[in-house]
C-alpha cells in the first residue's frame, strides 16, 4: 500500500535491530498496537514498513539493495531505540537511520516540519526502550545534530532499564509513570501531527525556520489605538528598537570561557510543562551570568535555537561562544529529570555530561550543582560571593516558585497587554504564598512597568506601584544583579533620570565586565541625554561582547542618524538586517536612512525590491511617503485612504501622514478639516481610556491646529512636552518637539516654531534639510528667512548621493 502523499513508498518505517524482537517480539507487537491505534487516528488507511525478518549485523562493505532504497522513501521514520541499536556496525543503523537522515533532509519537506501550532518536530520519530549509555546517546544526538526527543517505552525501578510492557504486572512501580496504552496514543498522535503538517506544506509557502504569527481579531478601535501607539508603524518605531526580542548575528569572534545555554528540551510529550524546562534554563543561565569569569549569553538571545535545525558549530559561530549547554528535562510527580551536556562549539566535542534524577523539591540544588560543574569545566573562578548567591534558593515554597515560572513563561511571550497582566497574576499567587520571594516582586516591578512603558497602564497608580514593588526587592536583595537592572529600568522609562539610571549601570559594568547587556543599556542612557558618541562606544562594546543581538546593531544605527552620520547609519541596518532578517522595522528604519540623506530614487527602488519585507500596512506608509515628498497628491491620498480605516494618524516625526496634511497640501481645507476632526474626536476618547502618553496629545494638538482651534492646539502640544520633553530625553521627547513646531506652523506662531526647529535640527539628525526641502508641508515658510537660514545652513547639510 503506497503512502497517503505522492511520490512517497510508505507513510511509517520501523527500523530496529532484530535482537530486540526476540524473546517476547516486542516490536512486532508494538507495531500491531501502533496499527490499531492509527486505525482510530486517521480516516485514510496509513501504510507502514516492518520487516519481520530485518538484515542485521552487516559490515560497512555490504550494500543496501534497491528494494530497500525504495521503502525508506516513507513519511515518517521511526527508530526503535535500544542499548544495541546505536551501533555503527548494525545494519539498521548504516542503512536505515543514518541513509534516511540523510536523504530526508535533500527531499522537498525537509527532515523538520513546521506544525499547525508553530511548533516543529522532526521526520526521524524515536521510540526508545531502554536508558542508553552516554557513548551511545551522544554517538545517536551527534547524527541528529541535536538533543534526542522521543516517546518512552521504558519501565524503570530500582536496577531495572527494560522495555515498557503493553501488560506490566506492576505499572505503579515503573518510576517513568508511564503506560502502554497512553505511549501508543502519544505516537499515534505525533505520526497525525507530522502527515497532516506535511499534506498542508504546498500552500504554507514557507520555510521551517521562518516566524509565522498570526494575529488575534481585534476591533476596528483597538487596532486604531495600536497604530496611534505606534506598535505598526515603521518609522515610529525608532524610538522603540530596544524593547524588542534579538536574533543573531554571524561572526567568527569567540571569547574565552564564554557559552550559551540552549533552550531546554522536554523529554516527554507533555507541552504544557515546557515552561518548567523553560525555568531550569532561566535559571541555570542566570547562575553561569553571577560568575564574572564568564560571558553568558543572554536568554532572549538564543531563544531562536529553539527549534534550529543548525549545527552545534554553526550555534557557536553565530553567537561568538565557545561552548554550548544542551539540555533535556522532565517533571513528572514529583520525581525531576535533567539531562545536560556541555559542547566545545567549534569542534563539536562533547566535554562534558551528567543526569540529574531528583525529586521536584531538590530543583534549587540541581541548578547550584550544574552551573559549579560547568564553570569547572571551563576553569572559570568562582568568587565566594559569587558561590554563595549562586547557592542561595530563591524561595523555599515550590508551590510559590511554581507560579513564579508561570509567570516568567507569560512575561517571555510578548510585550503585550494580555501576556503582561497574566504574568502579573501568577507573581501575585507567588507572594501569596511567600512575600519573600524577592524575584518574584523583580517580575511584578517589570511587568508592571512595561504596561506603563508600552502606554497599557500609565495611571500614577500603576506608577507608585512600580516602585512599592521595587522597594519590596531591594530591602530583601539590594545587591542582587536582576534588582540593581529593574532599578535602572524604573528610573530610565518611569522617571526618565538618566543620570540615576546610568550610575546604578556603571556600578554593576565593574562588577559584571562581561555583560553585554548592561553595556548596552549605558549606550542607551547616553543617548537619551546627547552624548551620543559615547553612546556609540558602549554599543560597540556590547556587539564586541556579543554581536548576536540585532537591536545592538539597530541603536547604533539610530546613534549614527542621530549624528547626520546617515553611511554608517545605513551599514549598521543593512547589519540588523542581516541579523534578522524577519523583523519589518528593519526596512522601515532603512528606508527612513535614504529618505534622510536624500536618496529618494534609492529609497523608492529599495522599497520595491524589499516588498515582500515590509508589513502590509507600514509599506503603504512608505509609498505613500514617497508619493506626497513626490506631490503626488491623488496618488499619496489613495494610498492613504486605502488604510484609513485602521489609520487616523502615523505620527512619525517626519511625515505625519493623516489625510488631513495631504487636503492641507492640496488648499482643500474643507476635506483636511473633516479628518482632522475625525482624528481629534477619537483621540479625546482614547486619551480618557489610556491617560498621559505624549503621542496622543501631540497628535490631538496637530487636530486642533487643523481645526484651526489654537488655544487648544498649543495647550496639547504643551502637554506633550510635559511628559516626554526634548531638553530631557533627545531620543524619545524628539518626537514631542517635533510635533510643537508642526503644531506652532499650523497656527502660524512662526518665530517660535523656527526656534525649536533649528534647536531639534542642530542636535537631532532624524530631521534633515533635504526633508525640510521635500515636505509640502513646510510649503508656508518657504519665503520665511529663518526658515531659509536653517535649510541652507552649510552644517546641516547633506551630501547627495541619489542613484
Amino acid at each position: 500500500m503506497a503512502s497517503i502523499i505522492p511520490g512517497y513508498e510508505y507513510d511509517i518505517f520501523i527500523s530496529y535491530r532484530q535482537k530486540d524482537n526476540k524473546g517476547d517480539e516486542w516490536v512486532t507487537e508494538f507495531v500491531d498496537a501502533l496499527k490499531t491505534e492509527l486505525e482510530s487516528t486517521f480516516k485514510e488507511d496509513i501504510s507502514v514498513y516492518f520487516d519481520i525478518n530485518p538484515h542485521d549485523g552487516l559490515l560497512e562493505t555490504h550494500d543496501v539493495d534497491a528494494s530497500l532504497k525504495e521503502k525508506l522513501k516513507c513519511l515518517i521514520f521511526i527508530p526503535i531505540i535500544s542499548r544495541t541499536y546505536c551501533d555503527p556496525n548494525c545494519f539498521a543503523w548504516q542503512n536505515e537511520f543514518c541513509v534516511f537522515n540523510k536523504l530526508v533532509k535533500e527531499d522537498q519537506f525537509g527532515r523538520d516540519i513546521r506544525l499547525a501550532g508553530g511548533n516543529v518536530a522532526s521526520r526521524i520519530l524515536p521510540v526508545k526502550i531502554n536508558d542508553l549509555d552516554p557513548e551511545d546517546k551522544t554517538l545517536l544526538e551527534n547524527e541528529l545534530g541535536g538533543v534526542l526527543r522521543s516517546v518512552e517505552f521504558i519501565y524503570r525501578s530500582a536496577g531495572v532499564n527494560r522495555p515498557l510492557r503493553a501488560h506490566e504486572d506492576h505499572p505503579q512501580d515503573n518510576l517513568n509513570k508511564t503506560y502502554y496504552r497512553d505511549q501508543i496514543n502519544k505516537v499515534a498522535n505525533a505520526v497525525k501531527e507530522i502527515i497532516t503538517a506535511v499534506k498542508k506544506y504546498d500552500w504554507q509557502d514557507e520555510e521551517v525556520s521562518a516566524e509565522v504569527i498570526k494575529a488575534k481579531p481585534q476591533s476596528l478601535k483597538k487596532l486604531k489605538a495600536k497604530i496611534i501607539i505606534g506598535s505598526s508603524l515603521v518609522l515610529a518605531l525608532i524610538v522603540l528598537g530596544y524593547f524588542f526580542i534579538p536574533k543573531l548575528f554571524q561572526s567568527s569572534e569567540h571569547v574565552a570561557k564564554s557559552i550559551a545555554v540552549l533552550p531546554f528540551k522536554l523529554l516527554s510529550d507533555q507541552p504544557d510543562k515546557q515552561y518548567l524546562a523553560d525555568g531550569m534554563m532561566d535559571a541555570i543561565t542566570l547562575h553561569l551570568s553571577k560568575i564574572r569569569d564568564l560571558r553568558v549569553v543572554s536568554r532572549t538571545t538564543v531563544e531562536q535555537y529553539r527549534n534550529t535545525t543548525k549545527t552545534v558549530p554553526q550555534i557557536g559561530k553565530e553567537l561568538g561562544v565557545e561552548y554550548l549547554l544542551e539540555g533535556s528535562f522532565q517533571e513528572d510527580g514529583g520525581i525531576v529529570r535533567l539531562i545536560v551536556q556541555l559542547i566545545k562549539a567549534s569542534e563539536e566535542d562533547h566535554v562534558w555530561a551528567d543526569q540529574y534524577d531528583r525529586n521536584w523539591k531538590e530543583v534549587f540544588t540541581v541548578q547550584s550543582e550544574v552551573a559549579h560543574a560547568i564553570a569547572n569545566e571551563l576553569h572559570a573562578i568562582i568568587t565566594p560571593e559569587e558561590k554563595l548567591i549562586i547557592n542561595t534558593k530563591p524561595t523555599s515554597d515550590m508551590t510559590a516558585y511554581d507560579f513564579y515560572l508561570r509567570g516568567k513563561d507569560y512575561y517571555n511571550r510578548s510585550f503585550s497587554e494580555e501576556d503582561q497582566r497574566y504574568a502579573i497574576q501568577m507573581f501575585e499567587k507567588a507572594l501569596e504564598i511567600d512575600s519573600s520571594f524577592a524575584l518574584a516582586w523583580v517580575g511584578l516591578a517589570t511587568s508592571s512597568r512595561i504596561l506603563f512603558t508600552f502606554n497599557y497602564d500609565r495611571s500614577e497608580k500603576n506608577l507608585s506601584m512600580i516602585k512599592k514593588y521595587l522597594d519590596k526587592a531591594l530591602s530583601l536583595v539590594p545587591d542582587l544583579k536582576e534588582v540593581k537592572i529593574e532599578e535602572a529600568g524604573y528610573y530610565n522609562e518611569c522617571k526618565h533620570d538618566y543620570l540615576k539610571s546610568l550610575q546604578i549601570l556603571e556600578t554593576l559594568k565593574t562588577e559584571y565586565p562581561n555583560d553585554d547587556v548592561i553595556y548596552f543599556w549605558i549606550g542607551l542612557g547616553y543617548v537619551k541625554i546627547g552624548e551620543i558618541r559615547k553612546s556609540l562606544d558602549y554599543y560597540n562594546h556590547a556587539i564586541s561582547l556579543n554581536p548576536a543581538p540585532w537591536k545592538y546593531w539597530w541603536n547604533a544605527a539610530i546613534a549614527f542618524g542621530i549624528l547626520r552620520d546617515y553611511t554608517n547609519s545605513e551599514k549598521y541596518c543593512l547589519q540588523a538586517i542581516n541579523v534578522n532578517p524577519s523583523n519589518l522595522s528593519l526596512y522601515g528604519q532603512l528606508f527612513n536612512v535614504y529618505i534622510l540623506h536624500g536618496q529618494i530614487q534609492k529609497a523608492r527602488k529599495f522599497l520595491k525590491n524589499n516588498e515582500k519585507s515590509f508589513d502590509s500596512k507600514a509599506l503603504k506608509l512608505c509609498q505613500a511617503q514617497l508619493e506626497l515628498i513626490s506631490r503626488n497628491y491623488k496618488e499619496a491620498i489613495e494610498i492613504t485612504q486605502s488604510i484609513s480605516e485602521d489609520l487616523i494618524n502615523a505620527n512619525s516625526p517626519l511625515f505625519p501622514l493623516n489625510v488631513g496634511f495631504i487636503y492641507r497640501a492640496m488648499h482643500n481645507n474643507a476635506m483636511a478639516v473633516k479628518h482632522f476632526e475625525t482624528e481629534r474626536n477619537f483621540l479625546l476618547e482614547k486619551i480618557s481610556e489610556s491617560g498621559d502618553d505624549s503621542r496622543l496629545y501631540g497628535s490631538l494638538g496637530i487636530a486642533y491646529a487643523g481645526l484651526g482651534m489654537k488655544e487648544e492646539a498649543l495647550k496639547a502640544g504643551k502637554k506633550a512636552l510635559d511628559i516626554l520633553n526634548f531638553d530631557i530625553d533627545i531620543l524619545n521627547g524628539f518626537q514631542s518637539e517635533m510635533n510643537m513646531v508642526r503644531i506652532l506652523v499650523m497656527v502660524e506662531e512662526y518665530d517660535e516654531a523656527m526656534i525649536r526647529l533649528n534647536k531639534i535640527i542642530k542636535i537631532h539628525g532624524f530631521v534633515s534639510v533635504e526633508i525640510l526641502k521635500l515636505d509640502p508641508f513646510w510649503d508656508p515658510l518657504r519665503n520665511n528667512e529663518k526658515f531659509n537660514e536653517i535649510i541652507s545652513n552649510p552644517e546641516y547639510q547633506v551630501i547627495i548621493k541619489d542613484d
